[in-house]
């Protein structure tokens, strides 16, 4: 089943994890929506700068280091994802009490290690 997931902190570059997840989510069918500094394509998925306030997301995905989801806590709140994982080196407490209050599952984990074990 698609889980229509948003990628916060997608990048062009094809190195960065976010861009292997982008890659790896489409091929496992699900729609992916991404936001990052860099406006831009990974395949056919466009990158965009803007907060869009998204419906039904299923899963928001990190890539930002803590100090740097500061700006996009409440954002994520809004969006009422069913879940958020945080990637290794995402992980971020705060959000994650503040998510889970909400009624938000939250997990600390790889998108990437998910969706090649079958747990995504």
């Amino acid at each position: 089943m698609s889980k229509k997931t948003l990628v916060l902190g997608a990048s062009l570059k094809e190195v960065r994890y976010s861009n292997k997840a982008i890659k790896k989510l489409k091929e496992k069918d699900h729609e992916v929506i991404a936001l990052g500094l860099r406006e831009g394509m990974v395949e056919d998925v466009k990158i965009n700068r803007e907060k869009y306030p998204y419906k039904h997301i299923d899963t928001v995905t990190l890539y930002l280091g803590e100090k740097n989801q500061k700006e996009y806590e409440d954002y994520i709140i809004a969006l009422n994802p069913k879940r958020i994982i945080f990637n290794p080196g995402a992980e971020n407490p705060v959000l994650m009490s503040r998510a889970a209050k909400k009624g938000i599952e939250t997990i600390n984990a790889c998108t990437l290690v998910m969706l090649s074990t079958g747990q995504y």
